[in-house]
């Protein structure tokens, strides 16, 4: 048991030594505004970018026909600008509509995915045009209550908590039996 995960251990160190001596590895790549780590596989490595999980990137690189077990930092720069077209112009690529993350967007009533920091900026806007409109999920959003229909009678308390002292108890029921 020992020999076989020491024998692992030294094929893991040749597989990482090798990609320090390759000379056409990258170890960080830079894709729509994130650093991807260069020892990952495709597939997980897209992970990294907001608004971009394992089913969508599983879904894009089979759009895009790059082979998804390719380490990142053995990417050319050719597959480098596909993959950032891709992650990119995501609703061009033959991607169902309904794995995209803005569909029948508000303003422009297309289908479209946002990343990164737009799509934090897209939610925080949606989240202050509830407020003003005074929706239902607006006002628990202002209030800082649970906003999906979920329990709080016992569950999201903030501050002090709310539990029964026993010595205290105890003291009560002596006093007053």
């Amino acid at each position: 048991m020992l020999l076989k995960a020491i024998k692992e251990m030294y094929n893991l160190s040749i597989i990482f030594t090798w990609f320090l001596m390759s000379s056409n590895f990258r170890h960080i790549i830079r894709v729509a505004g994130t650093d991807l780590d260069g020892y990952k596989k495709l597939g997980v490595g897209l992970i990294k970018i907001k608004g971009v999980g394992l089913n969508l990137a599983k879904a894009m690189i089979q759009a895009t026909g790059l082979d998804p077990n390719i380490r990142i930092g053995f990417l050319n720069d050719n597959q480098i600008r596909i993959i950032r077209d891709a992650v990119e112009n995501m609703e061009d690529q033959m991607v169902p509509n309904w794995m995209l993350n803005r569909q029948k967007d508000v303003e422009t009533g297309r289908d479209l995915h946002k990343i990164g920091p737009d799509l934090i900026l897209t939610v925080k806007n949606d989240i202050d045009s509830m407020k003003k409109m005074k929706s239902w999920k607006g006002t628990r959003h202002s209030l800082g209550l649970k906003v999906r229909g979920q329990r709080t009678k016992t569950t999201g308390r903030t501050g002090r908590s709310v539990g029964v002292r026993r010595k205290r108890v105890l003291e009560r029921m002596e006093r007053n039996p």
